[in-house]
């Protein structure tokens, strides 16, 4: 498969299937809860990392806090329109739960999603579920990819990748490289 440059369409559909040759991702960073490691990946040269710790969030369609685990986002230093957010929520044992998961902070993620694709794949050795679509954030159009790795020991993986409308698609090179080198710690 390549990649179009006037399609935004297939530049997420190329995330995650490996369809361009992966850049190098070389600063490693491990996802811990309550001091235990859980999983680790590398982000490429030129992209910032930020963390947040446990916190909770009110939803204010029905008025009730909601725990968030820490996210660790990265997106590249020079452009704010791509963006990654990985996650390990507690008490999230499954790809199924993370299904769930996935749909109860959609509307913090994405403004009226439309899923394009739900495939099932493998990353990091781990089975895991990818979801693809459209939506806006923002109020701009996005493309975004939503992940569940399936983690030892009752545990998974959340990542959502966003790439807002007018992002350079050869971003598309470095998500892979993230996703190229997830690997469980477990």
């Amino acid at each position: 498969m390549r990649i179009l440059l006037g399609s935004a369409l297939a530049t997420c559909a190329a995330l995650w299937l490996g369809a361009a040759a992966p850049a190098f991702a070389d600063t490693p960073v491990t996802y811990t809860d309550n001091g235990r490691a859980l999983f680790s990946f590398s982000v490429p040269d030129f992209w910032a990392v930020r963390t947040g710790g446990p916190r909770e969030i009110e939803d204010t369609d029905l008025g009730d806090p909601r725990a968030v685990a820490r996210v660790i986002g990265v997106r590249p230093v020079t452009d704010d329109n791509v963006w990654m957010g990985i996650v390990s929520p507690a008490g999230v044992a499954s790809i199924d739960d993370g299904l769930r998961y996935l749909e109860d902070i959609d509307k913090y993620l994405v403004k009226d999603p439309v899923v394009s694709e739900t495939t099932n794949t493998r990353i990091g050795g781990l089975p895991a579920r990818v979801i693809r679509g459209t939506g806006s954030r923002d109020g701009r159009g996005i493309n975004f990819t939503a992940t569940v790795i399936d983690l030892p020991r009752n545990r998974v993986a959340v990542i959502v990748a966003i790439l807002r409308d007018g992002a350079d698609p050869a971003y598309v090179d470095d998500m892979n490289a993230v996703f190229a080198s997830f690997r469980s710690v477990q």
